[in-house]
């Protein structure tokens, strides 16, 4: 799916809410519709399914709507948004069942600190939609697995995905540097040929993908 457009059923939703208040409605529509498709292309990639990430995103913009006026002018909105996403997604039936898979142990927060803007990973889900890098991503932990996409394809700031995750900014470095490692591994057990043909010469040379993947 291209792109989620909130249309229909999920529209007419939004809308009942902002009967009361026509003025909230339409700021708050203004602020939110453009951050429809990320919002959706974060829930794919936590939930690994299009209708549950649909369904997933409509109950975000729910809940947003319904305590808008609890937002904070001038504060982060983005980040407000995804900050609602990520919890609906830990209070759903998915969620806690990833959640609880989160390991407590308090090495985690430790110094493994992801100084690196430019990864082996980073580099070659930024030449390729590769179904090898999404199955690696897609097979992290969720903990792991939402810091990287919030860096790497989201582009947000440690800062931003701290305040998304709740959670100190060193936390998210390490998060990252793990997180990053685990992919690394799993492409570095791909055979050279199956790396080569997942990701395209005219996109990156053969060389630097092998190279990428040994590091």
């Amino acid at each position: 799916m291209g792109r989620l457009d909130l249309g229909q059923p999920g529209k007419a939703r939004l809308e009942t809410f902002s009967s009361q208040n026509d003025t909230s409605f339409t700021t708050f529509e203004e602020l939110a519709m453009p951050l429809l498709d990320s919002l959706y292309h974060y829930a794919r990639w936590l939930v690994h399914n299009q209708n549950d990430a649909e369904d997933l995103v409509q109950e975000t913009y729910l809940k947003a709507l319904r305590h808008f006026t609890s937002f904070q002018p001038g504060t982060n909105f983005r980040a407000w948004m995804y900050r609602i996403l990520r919890n609906t997604f830990l209070t759903s039936r998915t969620g806690l069942r990833a959640a609880s898979t989160v390991s407590l142990d308090s090495a985690e927060e430790g110094f493994e600190l992801a100084v690196e803007m430019q990864t082996p990973e980073t580099i070659l889900m930024n030449h390729s939609n590769s179904q090898l890098v999404q199955s690696a991503i897609d097979n992290l932990p969720v903990h792991y697995r939402e810091a990287l996409v919030l860096c790497d394809v989201e582009e947000m700031s440690y800062r931003e995905i701290a305040e998304i995750l709740q959670i100190p900014i060193g936390t998210v470095m390490s998060r990252l540097a793990r997180g990053r490692k685990i992919v690394r591994e799993s492409l570095h057990s791909t055979p050279p040929a199956l790396l080569s043909m997942y990701f395209p010469q005219c996109a990156v040379c053969e060389e630097e993908i092998i190279d990428a993947a040994a590091l």
